[in-house]
Parts: structure tokens; sequence; C-alpha cells
């Protein structure tokens, strides 16, 4: 519908896109250096006038200079205008396969090696970003052009003979209002975008659709795109109401060792527009969807900014949108924005706010990389022998001079070629022959490069040797380790021996030292309550005294002596605790009072009762309810038996202590 524009300049684009992607194949996983930069490339196309009445009586506010700059009027001095310069401009006479070719196409190649990619239409509503996407039966856009070259690539370099097979699915989704709905499957409801360890942005649940050819695609994709959420405004009769995502994965597999595996995305984005309410016209839904469209497009300006300052902290996380765009914006995606623009005037505003932001997203630095791993568990492992790993001359200074003396005495075997050194794959006798001369070929390659062989394959003998002195010097520390610990051992039992011998001169009736230490528990701090002996005294001498505390008792003690067979017996007076059963029957009615009626405070002041316990005891009163004797705290599992009792026995001494203190 457009003619073309110049092919000349077109040719320069291509070829500097290509040089950049011939940059970007030397970038793998697991190199030492950080993956080369990749700016984040900015097209603009400038659709035409809608009206042709229209064009007639308008002048348009852009206009393009050459295949890369244009020029709008500046709105704060008409005698001026605004120059910006990208690395494409498309025109209003520029065709779908010139903004194709120029711009997407050069990106695919990046997708067989592993690499990501993306594809992002921004613009206002009505500047053309869906037909730029879509297209028509009659001019297809980018989505349909990508998906036939993109199949054709993957049949052509997974064919039969090729080093790799490759496998090529898609999914469909669309973020409306804030929530990711799969267009493929609509009944599955808002799904959730997930990060995983290695930072790639992943969608758990989303439908993926194996494809083959351009057949298979339409038949999935076209449904799915009547599902997408569409309404009418004032300025489009289908304005997009969500932000499109069309994601298409390129799974290659190594048929042959070491079976690499790359993993290549290709993010195609059909972002809905900024809208202008009092333009559009929107009220109701249409007035929510449009704002939710807005606050994603500003929270994705945002993050264009946050890039180019160098910000700490990146908003990804503020919308879906750009949770979702994290590897196409700063992450490790070759990304294209193609920002779409109108050239009438009423358009003005949304037009430079559109350039501004196609101007500071042309500063984002991705750093793509290849995606690749290896396949776990191809081969079985072959077992070796400590003198097949280090090799014989090794082996041989690594082994003692017995060893040397009594080797076997075989004369040695001649040396062999390069061609026959030892290699772990000889080992699998089970292998078809035609499989294990690829293999052994395969090692011999990798074993004439030096150190950049697979380690497991072949190690250098400069490595080995460090490794085995390092090993060397690690057994000769263990030995002397050993020794010290022997000698450590020998002075304890010399020290234990003299101890002993020390002990049996001083006491002879001594016990033994047992032979294992054993660990003695203290007994706890016993409390005795003091009575003045005045009050004994007086209270032994009263004839009406009816309470006794203490009574006077003799004792007969063997004495031992060490020069006679027999032990002597004498007679000491010793006091004899005895309580009254009216003095326990008082007590024991005080302290069940005051278990009762106390509180947490009030039982504390009684002896062997804590902070713990007095919170138990009123903690079971509240359950249980009073107390009918004092036996009962054994319920409570505050004390045992043999601790209740003489809990009671310093509880009423102290009473009876107190009370005839008072008295006196």
């Amino acid at each position: 519908m457009y003619p073309g524009v110049p092919a000349l300049p077109r040719r320069r684009e291509m070829a500097t896109v290509t040089s950049g992607a011939g940059r970007c194949r030397i970038s793998k996983v697991g190199a030492g250096r950080r993956p080369p930069p990749a700016r984040v490339r900015v097209a603009v196309r400038l659709r035409p006038f809608v009206d042709e009445a229209a064009e007639a009586n308008d002048i348009p506010c852009v206009r393009g200079l050459d295949s890369y700059s244009l020029e709008i009027a500046n709105w704060r001095n008409h005698q001026e205008s605004l120059k910006y310069q990208f690395d494409a401009f498309y025109g209003e006479r520029s065709s779908q396969q010139d903004i194709y070719a120029g711009s997407v196409q050069p990106i695919l190649r990046h997708l067989l090696e592993g690499q990501n990619a993306s594809v992002l239409a921004y613009g206002p509503t009505g500047a053309g970003k869906t037909h730029t996407m879509l297209g028509s039966p009659e001019q297809p856009g980018v989505i349909p052009r990508a998906l036939m070259d993109l199949l054709q690539l993957t049949r052509e370099e997974g064919a039969e003979g090729r080093p790799w097979a490759l496998s090529v699915t898609m999914s469909y989704l669309e973020i409306y209002q804030e929530k990711v709905l799969d267009l493929l499957d609509p009944a599955s409801g808002d799904l959730v975008i997930r990060e995983d360890c290695r930072g790639n942005i992943l969608i758990p649940g989303l439908t993926q659709k194996p494809i083959t050819s351009f057949a298979d695609f339409e038949q999935h994709f076209l449904p799915a795109s009547r599902n997408r959420t569409v309404g009418a405004t004032r300025l489009n009769q289908r304005s997009s109401r969500s932000h499109a995502v069309l994601l298409v994965k390129v799974d290659q597999r190594e048929r042959l060792a070491p079976f690499r595996q790359r993993e290549g995305k290709l993010y195609l984005i059909d972002l809905a527009g900024s809208e202008d309410n009092r333009r559009t016209g929107n009220k109701g839904l249409r007035l929510k969807e449009s704002g939710a469209i807005n606050s994603s497009l500003f929270v994705l300006g945002k993050v264009v900014d946050a890039l180019n300052q160098g910000l700490p902290r990146v908003p990804y996380r503020d919308s879906k949108l750009t949770r979702l765009l994290q590897d196409s914006l700063g992450g490790s995606a070759h990304s294209i924005l193609i920002a779409n623009i109108a050239p009438e005037r009423c358009f003005y505003l949304d037009t430079v706010s559109a350039l501004n932001f196609a101007a500071r997203s042309k500063e984002v630095i991705n750093r793509p990389f290849t995606n690749e791993s290896l396949q776990l568990h191809v081969l079985a492992p072959v077992k070796m022998s400590q003198k097949e790993l280090v090799g014989p001359s090794e082996a041989k200074r690594a082994q003692g001079p017995e060893e040397e003396e009594i080797g076997n005495p075989e004369p040695p075997a001649p040396p062999t070629s390069a061609s026959q050194n030892f290699s772990p794959l000889q080992k699998v006798s089970s292998m078809d022959p035609a499989m294990l001369e690829r293999l052994l070929s395969l090692d011999r390659l990798l074993g004439s490069r030096g150190t950049q062989g697979t380690p497991l394959l072949s190690t250098p003998k400069r490595e080995r040797m460090v490794l085995m002195k390092t090993v060397e010097e690690k057994d000769l520390e263990i030995e002397r380790l050993k020794m010290k610990q022997k000698e450590l051992e020998a002075k304890v039992q010399a020290q234990e021996a003299m101890n002993s011998k020390e002990k049996e001169n001083c006491s002879p009736t001594m016990l033994q030292p047992l032979a294992h230490r054993t660990v003695t528990v203290a007994k706890p701090l016993k409390k005795a309550v003091v009575i003045p002996l005045q009050l004994i005294q007086k209270q032994a001498a009263s004839p009406n005294a009816d309470i006794h505390i203490l009574k006077k008792k003799s004792r007969k003690r063997k004495l031992e002596c060490l020069d006679a067979t027999e032990p002597k017996e004498k007679a000491e007076d010793c006091w004899e605790l005895q309580i009254s059963p009216e003095l326990l029957a008082h007590g024991r009615q005080k302290i069940l009072d005051m278990l009762n009626e106390g509180s947490a405070r009030d039982l504390r002041s009684l002896q062997r009762i804590g902070q713990k316990k007095a919170q138990l005891i009123v903690g079971w009163r509240e359950l249980h309810g009073p107390f009918s004797q004092v036996e009962d705290l054994e319920r409570v599992q505050v004390m045992s038996g043999k601790q209740l009792e003489s809990f009671l026995r310093a509880n009423i001494l102290g009473l009876a202590a107190g009370q005839h203190c008072s008295s006196s």
C-alpha cells in the first residue's frame, strides 16, 4: 500500500544489526567475563493521515528528515522545531515489509544461539500499533512475518544430519487491568508471574502449544486473538484495552556429546496506547480500563528513567507489565522498540510524549547471553584407579621405596603414541561401535586443545602435579597432628599414674579412684530458721507450755582410732526437731488459707515458693477452685512428696517463730 523507502540506508541498517549479532555470538554461559552490552534499538513509524479530507486541510506536525531522524514543531516556540534521531525512521510511505526487514528480521538469528529477543510496539491510542504487529491478510505485520521466518529457520537448522534438534512452542497472554490472562485458555483465570533461581521470568500454568508449521501457528493464534479485550472509543472503533504478549520459545538439544541444551525466547508485545480521556470520551468501564493502561505505562517510563540514571532500585514489581518486561528492558534480551506516532495536530502532545519515551529508551543497556546447559546423566560414570587418573610417572613417584622394590617384575610397556592415550570412553564396551568411534574422536579433539578441553576427559600434567603436591602436604599435616595427639595422650596418662601413686601414699585406707570420671550434682542449699536460745530455754522451763519445738537428746558417737582395733564410744548432746501436733495443725491451716486466698505476691512470701510456682498455684486455683488440703500441691505439679514435707517443715517453723516473737 505504501511505496518503499530508499534501499541504500536500509542495507546499511541491516549491516549494523548483523555485525551486532556477530559480537553477541561469542557470549556464552560459564565464561569468566561479563556479557557484552547491547543497546535497546528504537525505530519510529509515522502513520499516514486516516482521513484524506483532513490531510488536505491539515498540516502534519511531524516531518521526516532522513531514514534516521525527524523533526516536530516546538510547542513552546512555533518558530523552532525539535529534532530526534533514532536507529531507524519509517515515514508514512513505508510498508510492513520495510519495517520487518529493517528492524525485526535481524534479531531472529539470536534465538538459534540460545539468546532472548523482544519486539515492543509503543505509542498513543490510534497510532497504528496493532496494525504494525498484526497487520492484515493483504499486508501481514511483524508477528506473522516473524513466525513464518522463524519456523523456516528451525526447519533448516533442525534437519537430519545437523548437530541440533529444534522445537518451537507458543504462548499468548494479555494484561487486562493488572490481571494476567491466558488467551489460549481463557478459563484459567488470573496467573502469577514468578522468577526462578537464575533470574528468568516465568508464568506457571501458562498454556504452551507446540508448533511445527505456520498453519499450526494460525490454528492456535487466530482463535486466541478473538479472546483479547477490545472496545470502541471516539478515536478508535477497535481500541486495544489490554497489553498483548506473544511468547515464542525455541528449544535446542544437541544430538552428539556433550549434549548441550539451549533455550531462546521471543517476546512480541503489542502495548495498549496511552489515552487522553477528554478526547476519547471514556466513561464507566472504559474509564477504568484507561486508568489501568496509563498507570502501567507510567511505571514503564519510571523503569526506563531508573535504568538510565543507574538507580539502585528499578521498579519492575510496581506493575505486571514491567515485571514481564524485565528481560526486555535492562535484562538479557535483544530489544527492539517500535514507536508509532500520528501526524495529526490533535495528537501533538501524545506524539511528543511518545518521542521523548523513545529517546530515553534507546539509552537502556541490555546484556544478552546464551542460555545453555548440559544434559545430565548422558553416559554412565566410569570408575578409574589412581594410576589411571594421575598417570604412570606420577603414580611411580607416589609409591614408597618398599613398593618399588616389591613391584611388578614385568618389563615396562613401550610408550604409546598420542592417539593411543588413555581415554575413559574406551571402557564403554556396550555402546554402538559407530557412536563409540564418534565419542573417541571427540575425546581426541578435546585433548588436543590443552587446558580448554573438558576436565573429565583429560587433565593437564601441570594441574595434576599441583594437585598431588597439595594432597601430600595435607597428608603430612594429618600425620603431624596424629603424632601430637599421641604425645598429649601419653602425658595425660603419666600425670594420672603419678596422681594415683601420691594418693595411695597419703592414705592407705582410702578407696581406689574410679576408672571413669563421675559427675556429682550439687545438692540444693537448705534453709533453717534460727530461734533465739532464750526463747527455747523459756519454752522448756515453762510448765504450762503446750508447744515444744526442740528437745535435748543425748547421742553416742563412735570414734575411729588409727592404732586401736575397736572404736570408742563418746556421749555428746544434740538437738532433735520435734513439732507438736497442735503447732503442725495450726501451721497447715495457715498455709492452706494462704494458698486459697493469697495473691501471687503473698505466695512468694512462703518458703520455697518462687514466681513461677506462685503463678502455677494461682492458675490452678482459678481453674479447679480452692485447695482442700496442702497435699493438693502435688496435683499442681509444683513439688513432689519429699519436697512437700520439707516445704511444710520450713514454713511451720517460720510461722511458729514469727508467732512467738510477736507474743514476746
